[in-house]
């Protein structure tokens, strides 16, 4: 596959709606290393509706049969939570590189499975924590190991979702129960702690509060409330191994303050990465984001983003298929050249590492060190 495009099949990914049609697909056709080549979804029908409408070869209602597609070279799963592991192992065994939406899979046991099959199969993985692809999060990292802020001392991280706490929809409805693996800590939480560890490095050790404040929760087309026993409220607070002292709240539900903050102090300068439309929903993994700074005690200012951080071609939408596309550019370059994928399944199992310890420090009460 030097020169030849890699061909992808992406499960989960129906015309009328969800991640992959909004995001994947047309960050997918405008790169030209890769051609979509193949659909799954639930059903024929859709599958059948799906590739006609974007021009894609061949429609799956069974994802098992278009992993062993010999027209498939690289699988991509964009489906619910629960069914991340058994299509992984699938599509590995079917001998596919991998990429995977975050969270890898429903427990970290799982997500350890996926990364060992992955390596003795000597496939390239990735995970998708789009953040790592965004280009105002590798500014704000090149920044800080160039000694913009010069010693760093601290960092606040707020992140509100509104889906997470006062209603979900029939098709998220699963999101409630702790047990599926997408809940506030390990997805919202998981994207957000890891574009944190990615600008500033790794926690050293933190104590935290994982609270479920709401226990019932409605369902918005029929008003019913279901059980919750995901939690809403995440509060972090740690040392990263810098020695700068970190927290991070987590909070599941609509607010009228701020909804998403994340500054940088050190000793000689402060970052910030703020919302560039605060109006619209932040999500740390796919929103545009400013990057803002001030050294010597001046007030913040917006910094520029050299070209050289995008790395796709100007035919990529900005959006949701931006970070996404800038994570297959990287490894369609990774493939070619025999290179480490990043962020691969070594770095998601870390973070569903980190993401334990979390859960591990609220039910204990005991400070981790990790």
């Amino acid at each position: 596959m030097a020169t030849e495009k890699l061909r992808v099949g992406i499960i989960g990914a129906s015309m009328r709606n969800g991640w992959g049609r909004d995001a994947h697909i047309p960050a997918l056709s405008a790169l030209p290393d890769f051609e979509i080549t193949a659909v799954s979804t639930s059903r024929q029908e859709t599958a059948d509706e799906t590739a006609k409408h974007f021009g894609i070869p061949h429609a799956f209602a069974d994802p098992y049969k278009m992993v062993q597609h010999p027209g498939v070279d690289l699988v991509s799963i964009c489906v619910r939570v629960p069914f991340h592991h058994q299509l992984g192992i699938a599509a590995l065994n079917a001998g596919k590189h991998l990429y995977c939406e975050w969270p890898l899979a429903a427990t970290t046991e799982q997500a350890q499975q996926m990364r060992d099959l992955a390596v003795r199969k000597g496939l390239q993985h990735m995970v998708g924590l789009q953040a790592r692809g965004a280009r105002e999060f590798n500014r704000v990292r090149d920044l800080v190991a160039e000694g913009y802020v010069g010693k760093m001392l601290s960092c606040t991280m707020i992140i509100t979702t509104s889906a997470r706490g006062t209603e979900l929809t029939r098709d998220w409805a699963y999101m409630a129960d702790r047990s599926s693996g997408n809940t506030l800590l390990t997805s919202p939480g998981g994207h957000s702690i890891d574009a944190l560890c990615y600008c500033l490095g790794e926690f050293k050790e933190l104590s935290s509060v994982v609270a479920n404040q709401r226990q019932r929760i409605k369902i918005v087309e029929t008003g019913e409330t279901i059980q919750m026993t995901a939690p809403d409220q995440v509060l972090i607070s740690g040392v990263l191994q810098s020695g700068a002292v970190a927290s991070v709240h987590l909070r599941g539900g609509t607010s009228n303050g701020t909804g998403f903050l994340f500054e940088i102090h050190g000793t000689d300068g402060d970052l910030a990465i703020v919302p560039t439309d605060p109006r619209q929903a932040t999500y740390i993994q796919v929103s545009e984001f400013t990057v803002r700074g001030a050294q010597a005690g001046k007030p913040l200012a917006d910094l520029s983003i050299p070209k050289s951080y995008r790395w796709v071609p100007p035919a990529v939408p900005a959006g949701l298929p931006f970070n996404i596309a800038q994570l297959y550019m990287r490894m369609s370059d990774d493939i070619r050249e025999g290179r480490s994928v990043s962020p691969d399944f070594d770095v998601a199992v870390k973070r569903h590492q980190l993401v334990d310890t979390v859960q591990k420090a609220s039910d204990t009460g005991i400070r981790q060190i990790l």
